[in-house]
């Protein structure tokens, strides 16, 4: 299975080709990726640079146009998709129906995968895509089991790539309006989930209260853990079935995605490629993460136990889980 490997920076980038990524996702600095924060992503002049550097280690660049244009701002998601065809991608990772439209019609050399983003989670919605907009794969949503996926690669003929490490989303990919509503700005289209510039902290002395966009998040006894202020992995109080009331990780825990021990399960499902999250990580966490899924891909591969995982430290909270991979998840 092809290890696909992120990278936020162009350092992070030659991190992941180093440490034994097959594959490197990135985007432009601009609203065109789903991961627009200052300090991160690609001019143009670096991504030609990254694809040459990883292309003469036998690694693939793909490159994520998977935000959904704004009407009146098409422009800005055209030349994306024909600068990243320029500097030589491997493939482009779309989302919007418009955007792979243009893409089939303008770029038609240009290899298409599906974000996940789109939330395609059904062989109907996949054999569409794959139909109409010649698309070679599909970035599945992390709300199916392992059984799940391995129903739908019965039913179409284009690849399949699956999350297996990092962060968590509890929302339908593309669909979220939590952080829009907190702070202004959507993740689906302008790259934005909780950014740090609407994140605000303070201590009273005896709790440190982080709020995002105004709204309270989390209250930390002085001394504890402070997580950053995701607004669905937020500490809420609410009712329960009786009317009591309740506090705690209403919609989500912070806690990271680890499959490494579903990789057995996942190869016999029929996926094609394992992706790893962290666009907004350090270089060294980067190459970290890739050299252990390297190693796991190639036990895996030879038939051989996978080696025990020692990535615990760089999960969210020091704690992880598989996710909806195995209906554990709440």
């Amino acid at each position: 299975m092809e290890l696909v490997c992120p990278a936020g920076t162009p350092a992070a980038l030659r991190a992941a080709v180093e440490a034994g990524a097959h594959a490197v996702y990135c985007g432009f600095a601009d609203e065109t990726n789903a991961r627009n924060f200052p300090g991160l992503n690609f001019t143009r002049e670096d991504m030609a640079e990254a694809v040459a550097f990883a292309h003469r280690r036998g690694a693939k660049v793909l490159v994520a146009i998977n935000t959904f244009p704004r009407a009146g701002a098409e422009p800005l998601w055209h030349r994306a998709l024909a600068d990243a065809e320029q500097a030589g991608a491997d493939a482009v990772i779309l989302a919007d129906i418009g955007l792979l439209a243009h893409a089939a019609e303008h770029h038609p050399g240009l290899r298409r995968h599906l974000s996940v983003q789109a939330a395609a989670a059904n062989p109907d919605a996949i054999n569409l895509y794959a139909e109409a907009f010649g698309v070679r794969r599909v970035v599945l949503p992390r709300v199916l089991t392992v059984a799940e996926i391995a129903a739908i690669n019965r039913e179409i003929d284009v690849e399949t790539e699956v999350f297996v490490f990092g962060g968590l989303c509890v929302m339908a990919e593309g669909r979220c309006s939590l952080s829009s509503y907190a702070t202004g700005q959507s993740p689906n289209m302008n790259g934005v989930c909780s950014p740090a510039s609407h994140v605000a902290y303070s201590d009273d002395g005896r709790d440190l209260t982080a709020r995002l966009g105004g709204f309270t998040i989390h209250r930390t006894p002085k001394g504890a853990p402070a997580p950053y202020p995701t607004l669905c992995k937020g500490c809420f109080t609410s009712a329960d079935g009786k009317g009591a009331a309740q506090t705690g990780h209403i919609f989500e825990d912070p806690v990271s995605l680890d499959a490494t021990d579903l990789i057995p399960q996942l190869a016999r499902a029929g996926v094609r490629a394992l992706k790893i999250e962290g666009r907004q990580r350090s270089r060294a966490y980067v190459a970290q993460v890739v050299r252990a899924f390297r190693a796991a891909v190639e036990a895996q591969a030879a038939g051989q136990p996978l080696p025990r995982s020692a990535l615990a430290r760089l999960t969210e909270g020091q704690a992880a889980t598989t996710g909806a991979y195995a209906k554990t998840w709440r």
